[in-house]
Order: structure tokens, then sequence, then C-alpha cells
């Protein structure tokens, strides 16, 4: 601890405080279960509004996003994809059809995969396009596969790093060797996953492709490149890197893509009874030479000459480069521009050891989050509190689409307070010379890779977190100041003190309660869909009786075979949507007693579905039932009548039209 501030000291242990708590939080918020026919029902929703089969050329997915490659993007329902009560939004940028639904995407892509398949031209060809949307698409094609192992090993480099400063591990334990093992291993034999992820996007065979990384990254060729001697090829001297090809980047892409090209020829020369060894053989005898002779070399020119380009405007101005990353960074992932930044920073870690670039982007990150923060504690709506508090707290982890899209860009001017925020902060962070010295996902956690790990080279992680904490306090205060547009919820709050018992007039209906038992708030459903408003407004019940009863006068308009759950649209045009407990499809139907179909007309009090608390909640499901109503936004408000205990039948919303 000798030799460091008392800003450091306490800000160390206040974060890594921080990281186990909330760490702590989510590990015993998380479901047990994911809810694998809704996201069944979102991918084929999905799959059908971008136009199936006949229109979808590829898909990937990132932390938060479907990314598609369509052939004909106006072929795609994008209105009907933006109403999508599980869709947060949709971006069509960099040649990709860009579909936002939330940290559950990657059981949504699966679902699209397991029950579609994914549908690609056989031609391979790439319709016409400018040169930066294909570099784009391709490099987050590559990218987004792996980020969730690089954030991770990220982190953990960084805690290692913080570990070995606050004395708590020493570099020669056994404990720091495994743990680093853990961490390092993915950036130095990152060729290997690019390799990997690359074949998949160029349609190489994949596992050529990673015996031509491993070639790159073979330790013998390793040590002979770190020993500076001399190495050739039949004569053809090898330039090598000091390094080898550890933790490169377009070299192995570069590889890779000459290599699609190189297969189907090879394949038309030999003999289809022969392909099995010779193919394979004939690819690995001339791809690793070339790659050694000319496509490595030629890839690392171009690499360094990238991440040269920035270095000399950071160069010029490390406050102008910080103020333009800053502000510009959400500007960036909007349009699927920040990918084009992500080959820079692992590039600046290969050439140099350390980034400037990943700590300017921090600012910008927890900017959303502080104005998102500021919006749930100024908005008089329940759906947008919810989401402001949750979107704030994904954003600490790095994840700011549901925040952007679901909270400040729609309001505008919270954005806008965002970005300058942003880019003050990463103004600060640039003068500082603040710099990471590993990869990872840029977010709260990963301030511990600020810590140099390079002799000589320092970086000031105090400032970082000084400048991180001044862009999210002026973004909640600058949100604060600036508001946003609350005329209509104002209005709806002030119908709601003008007609407290006053007879419901034609312009504002009451639903009944469709079960016995305590009222709860939907942010106390245990389910991330539900409790953050995303379906719709309403109010979720406690059941004391296992009789689910019509709220109102209309149509069955969905009943699952499980009795889990059940859609009535009124004769008002409420679409009602009563889901029975937690994960309860997985009951397959046991403990329910289905007394309706679809298409029957009820009345308010009809008996819809009996079920059996106690068996439900002996097989480890809660009874906890969300009433919503999903097509909330044709409504002016859906308020609550603030029971909270409820018999069945009695008035439990009123719906404002």
């Amino acid at each position: 601890m000798a030799g460091k501030t008392w800003i450091e000291k306490i800000g160390s242990r206040m974060f890594v405080t921080v990281f186990f708590n909330l760490g702590f939080y989510f590990l015993n918020k998380k479901r047990k279960k994911e809810k694998t026919m809704d996201n069944q029902a979102v991918g084929r929703r999905v799959w059908e509004a971008v136009g199936g089969q006949k229109n979808v050329k590829s898909l990937v997915h990132c932390a938060t996003r479907l990314r598609f490659r369509l052939k004909d993007e106006s072929l795609a329902d994008t209105q009907k994809l933006k109403e999508d009560p599980d869709v947060i939004q949709v971006v069509q940028s960099g040649g990709q059809y860009q579909v936002v639904i939330g940290s559950n995407v990657a059981d949504v892509y699966q679902s699209i995969v397991d029950e579609e398949g994914l549908a690609v031209s056989e031609d391979g060809k790439e319709e016409s396009k400018n040169i930066l949307n294909r570099l784009i698409d391709i490099i987050s094609s590559i990218f987004t596969p792996f980020l969730g192992a690089m954030a991770a090993a990220g982190v953990l480099k960084g805690f290692l790093s913080l570990a070995t400063v606050m004395g708590w591990l020493t570099a020669d334990s056994g404990t720091y060797q495994i743990l680093f093992a853990a961490a390092d291993g993915v950036f130095t034999f990152l060729p290997v996953m690019l390799a990997f992820t690359a074949a998949k996007k160029f349609k190489a065979n994949q596992f050529l492709a990673v015996a031509i990384a491993m070639a790159l990254v073979y330790p013998a060729i390793t040590a002979v490149a770190g020993a500076g001697e001399a190495i050739s090829f039949f004569g053809i001297p090898v330039i090598l890197s000091p390094s080898g090809y550890t933790s490169s980047v377009i070299p192995i892409i570069l590889a890779v893509w000459v290599q699609s090209k190189l297969e189907p020829f090879v394949k038309k020369v030999i003999p289809q009874f022969l392909q099995m060894i010779l193919v394979p053989l004939v690819v690995l005898v001339v791809m690793v030479p070339l790659t050694f002779l000319a496509l490595g070399p030629i890839g690392t020119v171009a690499g360094n000459a990238l991440g040269g380009l920035f270095n000399s405007i950071y160069v010029f101005s490390p406050i102008v480069a910080g103020l333009i990353m800053g502000s510009l960074w959400q500007v960036f992932v909007m349009f699927g521009m920040h990918w084009g930044f992500v080959p820079i920073m692992f590039l600046n870690i290969e050439q140099y050891g350390f980034d400037v670039l990943m700590p300017m982007l921090l600012p910008a990150i927890l900017a959303q989050g502080g104005a998102a923060l500021a919006v749930s504690l100024r908005t008089k709506d329940t759906k947008l509190r919810a989401l402001g508090i949750s979107s704030t707290v994904t954003s600490l982890f790095g994840i700011t689409e549901p925040t952007v899209y679901g909270v400040t860009l729609p309001l505008k001017k919270p954005f806008i307070a965002a970005c300058v925020s942003g880019g003050i902060g990463g103004a600060i962070i640039g003068f500082s010379g603040v710099k990471a010295f590993s990869s990872s996902l840029v977010s709260l956690l990963t301030i511990p890779t600020f810590i140099s790990t390079v002799d000589g080279v320092e970086s000031n992680v105090t400032v970082a977190v000084i400048a991180t904490g001044i862009a999210f306090v002026l973004a909640f205060v600058g949100t604060l100041i600036l508001g946003f547009d609350e005329q209509t919820q104002d209005n709806q709050l002030e119908n709601k003190h003008a007609n407290v018992g006053e007879p419901i007039t034609s312009a504002r209906h009451t639903l009944k309660s469709p079960l016995t038992g305590k009222v709860l708030p939907l942010s106390e459903v245990p389910d991330k869909v539900f409790s953050s408003g995303v379906m719709g407004k309403g109010i979720a019940i406690d059941p004391e009786v296992g009789e689910l009863v019509a709220p109102a006068d209309g149509e069955i308009t969905t009943i699952f075979p499980t009795g889990h759950a059940v859609g009535i649209t009124t004769t008002d045009g409420a679409e009602i949507l009563i889901h029975i407990g937690m994960d309860t499809v997985e009951l397959n139907g046991n403990g329910y007693e289905i007394l309706v179909k679809q298409g029957d007309l009820v009345k308010a009090g009809d008996l819809l579905i009996r079920f059996d608390i106690e068996a439900i909640k002996a097989a480890g499901y809660s009874v906890i039932t969300p009433v919503v109503i999903t097509n909330t936004d044709a409504f002016a408000d859906i308020l609550e009548l603030d029971q909270k205990e409820i018999i069945a039948n009695e008035d439990v919303l009123a719906i404002v039209k």
C-alpha cells in the first residue's frame, strides 16, 4: 500500500466491495430456469418479420442484438418489429438489420437456429455496398461470438493486477499463475478464436482455420521470434515480430479469407474420393507457409498502420480524442460503427502493451446510466421508472442498448446530456493519459485493467474513477435540469386524482380481479420480462384460491394447452395476458384444469381455469401471477387502484382511454 494515495486506497476497496455486492445480488436474482417457450415465440415472430428463409442471408448475435444480413431490407416488417413487446429497437446500419432484444438475446438466437436454421445464400456473393459497411459487418460477425469470453478474461486479468498491487496475491504463487493462465490465455491464443469465427463468416472449414492459427502461435515459433533468431522457408526469409503472432488480429483474418478462396479451388481439382485427406493436406501445406511469408507480414503492417492512425490523433491532442470518443461513442454503437474501433484496441495492446482508447469509452457508457437514473427519479410513469432503474444497472456492466433505446434516446434530452457528459469524462481521461492493459467489454468492471502491468508505463487509475464519476453525475444532474417531455404523464396523473371517488365514465373502464390473493406491483414479479414493464402495465397477484376468472367481458384469444396462461381481448379493446406462475409451462399442464377454449365469449367472473397452488409450489415454481395489458400504448393510462388484498371480481385496474 506504500506510495498509494488515500483516494486510491479507498477507491480500490470501494470498487471491490461494490463489485462483489452487485455480483451477489445478480446471482441471487437470476432465474433458475429460462423461459424456452417465450424465447421460441419471440424468435419465431422476429424470423417471420424479417422475411424468413427467403430473405435472411446470415445471422449472428452480440450481447443484446440479433444481427441479420438480409437480401432485401425493404421486405422486413420493421414497424411490426418495433411494435413487438419483446423487441427494444430496430437499427439498420453497417449492412446489418439489427433487432435489439436485450440480455436474453442468446436464447432467442438459439431458438431461431434450432427451429428455423440459418438461411445463407448458396453463391456466397456479397451485395453491393460501400466498403466501410462491409468491413463493419465482417468485424462484428467475427468478434461477437466470443465477446463474453473475452470480457470475462479481461475483467479477471484486471482483478489479478489489482490483487498483486494490493498484496492479496504474489505473481509467483500457484493461485495467481493458474488464474492468470485463465485470463491471459484468451488473448495469447486470440488468433485461434478469431480463426474459428472468421471461418464461419467466410464459409471456410473451421477446423482447418484453427489449425492455421495454431501454427501461428506454436510455442517453438513464438520462442524463435522472441529470441530474434532468423528463420526461413526453403531459403526464403520469414519476417516475425518479437512476439510472433500471439494476440494478433489481422494476420489470421486475412489468412482465413484466403483459405476460403483456396478451398473451393482445391476441391474442384482433387477427385471426390480423395478429398477427405488431400484437401486439408493441400490447404495446410499452402496456407501455413503463405501466411508466414506474406499474409502475416502484410496483416502486421496494416494493423500497425491502423493503430498508428488513431495514436497520431491521440498524440496531436489527447483531450480532443477523448472528447470525440466520449461524446460520439453511443452514436457509433447505434449505427454499428463501434466495431471498426475494436481491432484498434487489440492492435494497440499487441504493439505497445496498452491501449488509450478503451478508457475514454467508460465515461460514455456510465453517463447513459446516470441519465437513466435521473429519468427514473423524475418520471411519474411507473413503467418508465422501472425501466430506468433496470437500465441503469445494466449500464454499469457495459450493456447500454436497453438504456439508450428504451430510455434516453426516445426522450432526446437525457441522451444529449449523457453524450455531452461522456465527452467531458473522456477528455479528462485523455488528458490524464489513462491506459488499459488488457481488452474487455467496457464497463465498471474494467477499471482494474487500467492498473499498469508494463514496466515504465504509468496509468492514472484514480483519474479514471474520478472522470467516470464526473460523467455519471453530470449526466444525472443535466437530465434533472433539462428534463424531458412529461406533459402526457402529468395529464394522466391529473386525470387519476380528478376521478378518485367518481363514477366510471365512458372514457374510463375497470377490470375485475381474476384471482383472490395479495396484490403486488409488477416490479416484484420474478421474471424480468414482466417486472421491467416491457410486456405492458398491470399488476401481479399472489393467489390464495386456485381459480382464475375472467376480468372483463370479452373473447378468449389465446389459451395455452398447458393451462398456465390465457389471453383475453375485452369488449373495450384491452388485450389482457394472465400468466399463472413463473416458468410453469414446464409442468406440461399438471395441476391445471382448462374450462374454456380459444374463441369462447366470456363474461366477467366466468371461471376459466382451475389450478392446484400447493402442487405448483411443491414442484418448485412460483405462483405469482402477472395480469398485464399488452396493448398499453393504445390507452392513455392503466391505473392501479391501490389494493393490498383482493377478492376475485373486485375492481383492480382502471383503463383510461
